[in-house]
């Protein structure tokens, strides 16, 4: 399936990444259809999605979306305790908790529901692409990814598509694009089995185990190693609890 093609995409499970992803793609001008398990949820989600902080209404406040953007925006979302009701998307893109075999029942299911031209894609943080596609069809196989967004998804440029050797290029170049379409910067990473991480989170877990390192070697204070960081590098914020310069704590 090429991006042209997609006009409907499914988000199964809400809550703060969900609801950011529905955000982005609502905005960009897909129809979005989000799936989580009760109602209770969906209202939680949909208050995220809607006047949370990083929500739609917030945007406008900011200057960063017009007033009818939002509202056309707004009413592209729907929401559904029924996942039978993401049969019809092109894509969905998955947002459920971070449990493996949850994640391999989830896409097991959905394999059998959702058309078979669609394209899934896991937001996973860092599981291996291959095992969570494990139990789906190999036809599925080819048209699945992984699709990382940064929290907020609303604000933060940030999104890593990882494709495995089954994925198609035809998948690798639709997923890829559609982050570019929803206005995010893409770095494209090959899936790596028995890793946890992708490319942002082992760079980052890379560099706090060395800060502490420095630490524990009495090379540097919690403090030294936070200067040098915020101000070296411009980071917003060090390992060790200052943020935007010296004194300001989480």
């Amino acid at each position: 399936m090429q991006l042209s093609e997609v006009q409907r995409i499914g988000v199964l499970g809400g809550g703060v990444m969900g609801g950011g992803i529905a955000h982005v793609c609502a905005v960009a001008g897909y129809d979005v259809l989000v799936r989580d398990l009760n109602e209770t949820l969906i209202a939680a989600t949909r208050e995220t999605v809607f006047d949370g902080k990083w929500g739609i209404k917030r945007a406008v406040e900011r200057g960063k979306l017009d007033f009818d953007e939002a509202l056309a925006a707004m009413e592209r979302i729907s929401f559904t305790t029924e996942t039978a009701d993401l049969a019809g998307s092109d894509i969905v893109i998955e947002a459920i908790p971070e449990e493996l075999e949850l994640k391999q029942e989830t896409f097991k299911d959905l394999d059998g529901i959702v058309k078979p031209e669609a394209i899934f894609a896991s937001n996973t943080s860092g599981f291996v692409i291959g095992e969570i596609a494990r139990d789906v069809s190999a036809a599925r196989k080819t048209r699945f990814a992984g699709m990382h967004f940064s929290n907020p998804v609303s604000v933060m440029k940030m999104c890593e598509v990882i494709y495995t050797p089954e994925t198609s290029a035809e998948t690798v170049a639709t997923v890829r694009e559609l982050g570019e379409k929803v206005g995010k910067d893409v770095s494209m990473v090959k899936d790596a089995p028995e890793t946890y991480g992708f490319l942002l989170n082992r760079i980052f877990a890379a560099a706090r185990r060395e800060a502490h390192q420095i630490v524990e070697e009495g090379i540097a204070t919690p403090e030294d190693v936070d200067k040098a960081m915020i101000g070296g590098r411009n980071w917003p914020a060090g390992f060790f609890g200052s943020r935007g310069g010296i004194g300001k704590q989480w």
